[in-house]
């Protein structure tokens, strides 16, 4: 079974951006129901289908797919909840770890979160300099929930 184990910061300063340059995602979801959430997402001329299930503690089970690019279009299209997420994610690899710091833009522009991905919940994990606040505990942050309540209603 696949497993996610994932930590949320805010962003406390722009250092980061001399570092990367983003790449454009667009994803959706068929279902933000917590304890289910299935995702579309098309990364470049890459495109995946992502069934999610309850987060509990840090990790939840994940399993990912790739798709054909014209049925993710279609379904971000015509049957995907609105908003669409749409962000620039870019990626950064700092003491062993690599970041990403997700841009949003649309209804969450604004909001900038970085996430890394671990193999443990008790891995050791030092942070930059431009990371903040751990957010990691709070559900307002998960994409699923920004097409529920969009960071510019906050």
């Amino acid at each position: 079974m696949a497993h996610e184990i994932e930590r949320k910061f805010l962003i406390k300063n722009e250092e980061w951006r001399k570092l990367t340059k983003g790449i454009l995602y667009r994803q959706g979801y068929l279902s933000t129901i917590p304890e289910r959430t299935v995702r579309v997402r098309v990364v470049g001329e890459n495109a995946y289908l992502t069934v999610k299930g309850l987060t509990k503690g840090l990790t939840r089970v994940e399993f990912e797919y790739e798709i054909p690019l014209l049925d993710a279009n279609q379904m971000l299209d015509q049957l995907c909840e609105r908003p669409i997420i749409e962000k620039l994610r870019h990626k950064l690899d700092f003491a062993g770890f690599t970041w990403e710091i997700d841009e949003y833009l649309g209804e969450n522009q604004g909001l900038i979160i970085a996430e890394v991905e671990l193999d443990d919940e008790k891995d050791y994990l030092e942070l930059p300099s431009w990371v903040g606040e751990e957010v990691s505990d709070d559900p307002k942050y998960f994409n699923a929930s920004l097409v529920t309540n969009p960071f510019h209603k906050w």
